[in-house]
Formats: C-alpha cells, structure tokens, sequence
C-alpha cells in the first residue's frame, strides 16, 4: 500500500496525513471545505518545522514530506487510487455510515477502509458496505505524529489478511499497534471516558476544584495531564458522544455523562476547539487558567 487517502482535514485527518507522508506514503487529504483543507496542510507545516528546529528530521525530509500531500474536495477524485482510506470524519455514526457507503462505491475492490472512530461501531461501518472483510479500525491517538498507540479494531466480518496488512503499515509508522475486538469504546476509551466523567463529576459535587482535581491525579497518579485538561484537549462535544455510545451500546448507567459536561456542550464550552472549557484558552497560551465559572473553590451542582 503506497496510496493513501485520509478523509477529513481536522486535528486527527491532518496529524494521520502527516504520518503517512512523513513515512513515504503519497497522501491525498480530503474535506468537502477547501478552508479546512488550507488549515490542516498549514498545521503539518508548521508541525513538520518544529520537528526541524528541535533536529528530529531535516528541512529536506520536511519538503519531500510536504510534496507527498495532495489536498481534494472532491470524495470520488481523492480516493479513486487509494490502496487504503483513513476516514477521520466527525464522531457521529450517521456520517459514518454515509462516508463508507461513498467509499465503497467509489473506490477499487481491493481497497481496505479504515476509521479512526474512537468508540463506534466497526462492525456496524462495515455492514454499510459491500466489503466488511476490509473494513478495521484504525485508532490512532492525539497528537498523532507524536503518540506512539494506534489501537486496530477488527469488526466482526474484517479478515486476517486486512488485520496483518493494517498491523504491519501502522509499524511501518513506527507505530506500536494493539489488536483489539469490536466492542463499544474498544480499550481506550472504554477505560479513559468513565475516569474523566468521574473527575467531572467530582467537581460537580463539590469535592474539589479544577485545579486541585487535576494536581491530584498528575502528581499522585503520575498522569501527564489531569482529566480535566485532558478533557479540554479531546473535546467535551467527543467525551459526550463517546460516553453516550458506552451507554447505549452497554446499557448502563454507570456510562451515564455528567449533567455538567451536558450542559458545556449545549452551551458551546468544548475546550481547546473553542477557547474555554474546563480551562480558559483563549489567549493561546500553554499556561493553564482555570475558566472563570470553575475559579471558585466550593461548586455546587448545574
């Protein structure tokens, strides 16, 4: 597989097109919006230049990195020539399901499809298509150039020949790969979504604050990032959406999101992606402000 197309231009389909072309794939970058596709290629050069400056990879490995990128609007043009299509659309399942029934139309019989899903269904993506063999999830975590896990979910249908050919191109990405089975969440964030939702639970309740939940765990769990942040990174809109598919496909409560991320999201609070969440980003700076409405140390429920 030399050919790949990654479909959409966002935090993941930019970092997932960086990957590939770095490691001498020829990538097409797809998104219906030529805006988004200008931001994603803008976010790998300047990516590809810090890798320079810290001498990680050289001005001339960046160019030849860039050269094998190619941006489309187009979902027939971009993918007509993949061997292998990364899908990296919006954490919903009706767009999903729209994309790979496109995909399978538009691409060759032998093309593997893959989804970056975090927590939906592969064995359901792939029952969209006419060739659930080749249909696998291909989990790869943010920041993507940088984290080393790509989780491969093989959906009930994908075959062993499609799960060895996405296990050895995810090492050819000096990726480490993990197999797992179809099951909502899979491991990753089956794990993750429940501590997250708890933390913001506990700062619903009152326990503690933002600041002193999130020292809790860096310093005595020795997390990089404390939940809370971790949560602002992600998107509180994903936290929702992959906790609300950990209910729905278990069938229990203790998935059940926490009233006060419901309400961030309604109110457009998602984080990093929109400048406040949990943590005021606004002014673009590494330094951690707690938002204005959590500064206090007593909260009391939404």
């Amino acid at each position: 597989m030399k050919n790949v197309a990654v479909i959409g231009a966002g935090t993941m389909g930019n970092g997932i097109a960086h990957t590939f072309a770095q490691f001498g794939y020829n990538v097409t970058l797809v998104d219906l919006d030529q805006n988004a596709l200008d931001r994603g290629l803008s976010t790998i050069e300047k990516n590809l230049g810090r890798m320079v400056q810290k001498e990680k990879i050289s001005e001339e490995e960046k160019q030849a990195t860039l050269g094998r990128i190619a941006l489309v609007t187009s979902l027939k043009e971009g993918v007509a020539h993949a061997d292998l299509v990364v899908e990296a659309a919006t954490e919903n399942m009706a767009v999903k399901l729209k994309i790979f029934k496109e995909l399978d139309a538009f691409t060759g019989p032998d093309c593997i499809l893959a989804s970056n899903t975090s927590s939906i269904s592969i064995t359901k993506i792939g029952a969209a298509t006419r060739r659930p063999d080749k249909v696998i999830g291909m989990h790869f975590m943010n920041p993507v150039p940088v984290m080393k896990l790509v989780e491969i979910i093989r959906g009930y249908a994908t075959s062993d020949e499609v799960t060895r050919a996405i296990m050895e191109t995810s090492v050819s990405l000096r990726k480490v790969p993990v197999e797992v089975n179809d099951y909502p969440g899979f491991v990753a964030n089956k794990i993750l979504m429940p501590m997250i939702n708890e933390a913001i639970i506990t700062l619903w309740e009152g326990t503690a604050g933002v600041e002193e939940i999130d020292t809790v765990m860096k310093l005595g769990m020795a997390h990089p990032m404390g939940p809370l942040q971790l949560a602002d990174f992600i998107g509180l809109d994903v936290c929702l959406a992959i906790l609300e598919v950990l209910q729905d496909g278990f069938g229990n409560a203790k998935y059940a999101p926490c009233p006060l991320l419901v309400n961030m999201v309604t109110a457009g609070k998602l984080g990093i992606k929109s400048g406040e969440g949990f943590y005021d980003w606004s002014k673009g700076t590494k330094e951690l402000v707690v938002a204005s409405k959590f500064a206090r140390k007593e909260m009391l429920p939404v």
